[in-house]
């Protein structure tokens, strides 16, 4: 389980390694470019369950932390279907991963208000 840290106070958000080097590479891409866009996550049980969202933009410090040592091969498509969502009016969530060998995609847009 890797972490992302938001802004000067760190609050941590707990992700999925592979999830989390996913949404790396969308959220580095958006912000190279000048681009912000909210992420939105569900909860886990630790956190005290819910929805949060948080705004991201090139001004705020972000640091991602994994807790394996070797990054995975990336999934092209769902850098993708990542990608359009985060450029979408619903903002970056986490989908599931679609398979890469052209089936249809196994991942939803979920509504988050």
């Amino acid at each position: 389980m890797g972490t992302l840290y938001y802004g000067d106070s760190r609050l941590p958000i707990p992700i999925d390694d592979r999830a989390l080097a996913h949404i790396k590479v969308v959220i580095v891409n958006k912000l190279r470019r000048g681009e912000s866009f909210t992420f939105s996550w569900v909860k886990s049980r630790t956190e005290g369950h819910g929805r949060a969202t948080i705004w991201l933009s090139p001004e705020i410090a972000l640091h991602f932390e994994f807790d394996g040592s070797k990054g995975p091969t990336l999934n092209r498509r769902w850098l993708e279907e990542l990608s359009l969502v985060a450029s979408s009016g619903t903002g970056l969530v986490i989908l599931d991963e679609p398979a890469e060998n052209g089936d249809p995609a196994t991942g939803t847009i979920p509504v988050i208000p």
